[in-house]
């Protein structure tokens, strides 16, 4: 499976035929994959379809490493914590898995980088090292070939005056922020811009109470100046996102699912239009693993899009979209 197949499925069938080999290499050449699924006593030989793909617990990438390849790891994603918290580890062998894949998202969804201007107010992952979203931040910010992009950290006086230039310039411009800075920053400045694009990360990193949605996007919606507000769903074990332009509800890349599962049986998966854990297949994910179980709660339609309702009782708090709904 190369990256041009992946990259170019544009059907259900294309997506569950390379769904079902990656299952065939990630049981065969990832270890701790392997073990799982033995554990249940499942063969992969007798796994034809993708509702009989088991998925692994996303606490796994916490103890163990998640690799189907015998690569040395090119870059290792860590995902943020409250101190004393055991974070997850993502050993990504080919790098430019990740790359190619949230360039062509970003291009489905928002069309040529070179379009935008991108800031990124993303203080809590600048302060750290390991973060695959600054990772992505910093590379789309390359590729705008545009002077005025950059990050952010708590400059919010130089962010303000730069969406000014952007507003009176009538540039196309994407803020893309962690959540409590983006309250942060609104706090303090209000701004018109109703051409803007603000797309929230995710996550209060303990500076702030978790809010709902609905609250929390009204109150960026009327700091910027914005009829709607963007968000991003990803995270550190994965190497796909799914981007909302509004009221919460998401939408996948073609090589990116979601699925849910019975809540009080993780291996029994559900029907669209009910509620329950989420399940992720991320075929961008070959190195490591594409199936992952996650802890957020959440809720798939007909269509294909989703939308995130909060996370199962005592979870972590981690990662991107945290928000209670």
């Amino acid at each position: 499976m190369n990256k041009q197949q992946v990259f170019s499925i544009n059907n259900e069938q294309a997506f569950n035929d390379a769904a079902l080999q990656i299952f065939k290499h990630q049981a065969e050449n990832c270890r701790v994959y392997h073990d799982f699924i033995s554990g249940l006593n499942i063969d992969p030989a007798t796994v034809h379809n993708i509702q009989q793909i088991p998925f692994l617990p996303v606490e796994f990438f916490k103890s163990h490493a998640v690799i189907s390849s015998n690569a040395d790891a090119e870059v290792t994603f860590t995902s943020s914590g409250t101190t004393g918290m055991i974070t997850s580890r993502h050993f990504v062998t080919d790098v430019s898995w990740y790359t190619e894949s949230f360039r062509a998202a970003f291009k489905l969804f928002y069309g040529d980088i070179e379009d935008y201007t991108i800031l990124a107010l993303l203080p809590a992952y600048l302060e750290r090292e390991g973060s695959s979203l600054i990772y992505m931040a910093d590379d789309l910010i390359k590729q705008s070939k545009n002077a005025d992009s950059g990050f952010y950290l708590y400059n919010h006086d130089e962010l303000y005056h730069q969406l000014k230039k952007q507003q009176e310039a009538q540039k196309p411009t994407l803020l893309i922020g962690v959540t409590f800075a983006l309250l942060d920053f609104v706090e303090q400045y209000t701004i018109n811009f109703p051409q803007l694009i603000v797309m929230e990360t995710g996550g209060m990193k303990g500076r702030r109470k978790e809010m709902i949605r609905e609250e929390l996007h009204q109150q960026l919606c009327d700091g910027f100046g914005v009829k709607t507000i963007h968000s991003e769903y990803g995270m550190t074990e994965l190497l796909s996102q799914a981007y909302s332009k509004g009221e919460g509800i998401f939408n996948c890349p073609p090589w990116m699912k979601i699925i849910t599962r019975d809540p009080n049986d993780p291996l029994e998966l559900l029907q669209n239009n009910k509620a329950g854990g989420i399940n992720i297949i991320d075929l961008a994910n070959i190195n490591s693993c594409s199936f992952i179980a996650t802890q957020d709660l959440g809720k798939v339609y007909t269509d294909g899009s989703f939308e995130v309702l909060g996370r199962f009782d005592n979870s972590d708090i981690r990662g991107c979209n945290l928000l209670i709904a």
